[in-house]
């Protein structure tokens, strides 16, 4: 106890030194820094456990063509990360990103203590026992959630802490790829940070240092290893428009079937068998595609050496493909089939995320698309590119992040000279998505449930904004049934001008306005014979309790109206909806917002 009141007590004093000798401003460019030092320093972590945890099992696979641990490894490691997660963490660490961007949107950037090491935990179990799903989300979860918590020890304010939190997301996509300018667009594209001044300094403070630090313990070898890149050639054009609608084609592909197994596991109550179909059914795939095992950069690697025949060499289905037809349809099946692995290890407990199946799925496709090509049409396409640009249509297509995928590849490979092709595959690919997914598989459950921030301040505002609570459920109701006697009563008991009709079931009849009755409401001989129906006004347009923000917005601005009565679809009445207390929550959003 008194070890955290000394580290509590030194987080007052250094927040009240940095405060008054650097001011807010500076406070968060230091901080910033530091969130680049342990995001940084996460992303080592885990890439040396995953190592670590990969060549000890590595061990125990004998020297055959095949082996059959690949059945029982992935299951083992599913059963592992269950446990651990459902006995120590008991949150859920699933879909990394989302879980920060719901942070971002609901909790005001706020991300708990245990995302900082859990995430990295269970991701290095899942994947290093087999898990065909990525490293990348789980360390930006824990990245953001280093700077989250910073943040929060130094009592920083709404904005700030959403700025450190994309500052610690920043520095972990730049430690693991070395790629600098993409993990800045990645926390502007997919986090959707406004592009500002006061943002963009420490983004790039975090960004350098993830950089450095991983140059420093990891050494300056790039991810990929690429031997060489041929020049953009004009007539290839078409073919690149082409493999961005391919890619595309493929990406939703991707979203929808990881949609359809995470649903067709959610319905199994059971968590043993949920666990036992996952691992058994993950296990099979990667007995017949070995490239399923883990987080598959080194298969990519293998298209780019030309050792693509060398990647079905420990499968038992490796005899058949002397045959170049079943070859390049095995290939096809490879970048189809990926995410059925990739949704099976997620969606029976295991952690992991989507970024590394994108690029995995994209670079097979763009091979396959080079490989027909040159085989049926007899064209001489060079692999290398056709594989990068396979890579970055595919992952904007499942993130929707053009800008993030063009910059990182062009970063991996060493290069900007293929910019041009990643452009055009990566458009044609986002094109051909948006029509029919128009959201990311970070982003489609929080649009769902209308929690999505985006670019846009003022959908944003309105989505935030929980209207529900600005109900008034203080002013008077009258009986159908009642007469002008009792309603005079009701005015004498009210300081509003305003009163609800109701009948015996509580259902709205209409209303009446103090207003529009002062000729009559002394004139005692009418008390009983002018009944409340004849004196409401029935309105045309309702508040109903399931409208989305912009709905009840839209009503107001229709009508002209200050009030408007809220009911349920049976027309039970709620209560009634002031537009002054909906602008002033609105405003109060977009001040915190903007706020320095």
């Amino acid at each position: 106890m008194r070890f955290w009141v000394k580290i509590e007590v030194w987080l007052v004093l250094t927040r009240r030194f940095l405060k008054k000798r650097v001011g807010i401003k500076g406070m968060v460019m230091i901080l910033s820094f530091f969130t680049g030092v342990f995001g940084a320093t996460a992303a080592i972590v885990i890439k040396n456990l995953l190592h670590f945890t990969a060549t000890t099992l590595g061990k125990a696979f004998p020297e055959v063509n095949y082996h059959y641990l690949y059945l029982i490894f992935p299951l083992i490691g599913i059963i592992l990360t269950v446990f651990f997660v459902k006995y120590y963490v008991k949150d859920n660490l699933s879909h990394g990103v989302s879980i920060v961007l719901k942070s971002i949107c609901k909790n005001n950037g706020k991300l708990r203590r245990h995302n900082i090491y859990t995430s990295i935990i269970a991701s290095s179990i899942t994947v290093g026992f087999g898990g065909s799903v990525g490293l990348e989300a789980p360390i930006v979860l824990t990245g953001s959630a280093i700077g989250s918590n910073l943040a929060r020890a130094f009592n920083l304010n709404t904005k700030n802490s959403i700025l450190l939190l994309a500052c610690g997301c920043t520095a972990a996509v730049a430690s693991i790829f070395k790629a600098p300018v993409a993990a800045l667009i990645f926390a502007i594209e997919v986090l959707m940070l406004d592009l500002t001044v006061s943002a963009i300094l420490p983004l790039l403070i975090s960004a350098v240092t993830g950089t450095v630090l991983s140059l420093l313990f990891l050494g300056d070898n790039v991810m990929f290893n690429v031997p060489y890149m041929h020049s953009f050639v004009i007539r290839n054009i078409p073919v690149y428009i082409a493999l961005g609608v391919i890619t595309g084609l493929v990406s939703i592909w991707f979203l929808r079937m990881m949609r359809f197994i995470e649903q067709l596991f959610l319905r199994i109550k059971q968590l043993w068998l949920k666990m036992a179909l996952g691992g058994l059914a993950l296990g099979i795939l990667i007995l017949l595609f070995p490239m399923f095992y883990g987080e598959g950069y080194e298969n990519i690697n293998a298209l780019f050496e030309g050792h693509a025949y060398a990647l079905f060499d420990k499968s038992p289905l490796f005899p058949l493909f002397k045959f170049h037809l079943i070859f390049v349809a095995a290939i096809a099946s490879v970048f189809m089939i990926k995410v059925i692995a990739m949704a099976l290890t997620t969606a029976s407990g295991g952690v992991g995320g989507v970024f590394a199946p994108s690029l995995f799925i994209g670079a097979f496709a763009g091979y396959f698309v080079a490989e027909v090509c040159n085989t049926c049409l007899g064209m001489n396409l060079p692999y290398t590119n056709f594989v990068l640009a396979g890579m970055a249509g595919v992952m904007t297509g499942v993130m929707h992040a053009p800008l993030t995928a063009i910059f990182l590849i062009a970063e991996l490979s060493g290069g900007y000279s293929l910019l041009i092709p990643l452009m055009i595959t990566s458009l044609v690919s986002f094109i051909s998505v948006y029509p029919f997914e128009k959201y990311s598989a970070y982003t489609r459950k929080l649009a769902e449930q209308g929690a999505l921030k985006t670019h846009n301040k003022d959908k944003f505002a309105l989505k935030k904004i929980d209207w529900k609570r600005l109900i008034d459920s203080d002013i008077l109701t009258i009986s159908a049934d009642g007469s002008l006697g009792e309603y005079t009563q009701a005015i004498a008991q009210s300081k509003r001008n305003l009163f609800v009709v109701l009948d015996k079931a509580r259902h709205f009849v209409g209303l009446l306005v103090m207003d529009d009755h002062r000729d009559i409401i002394f004139r005692q001989e009418l008390y009983n014979s002018v009944k409340v129906t004849d004196l409401m006004i029935e309105p045309d347009t309702f508040v109903y309790d399931t409208d989305s923000g912009e709905e009840m917005l839209h009503k107001f601005t229709k009508t002209g109206n200050f009030n408007l009565p809220v009911i349920n679809h049976n027309r039970q009445y709620i209560g009634f909806l002031s537009k002054a207390k909906v602008l002033a929550a609105y405003q109060d959003v977009i001040a915190a917002e903007s706020e320095d």
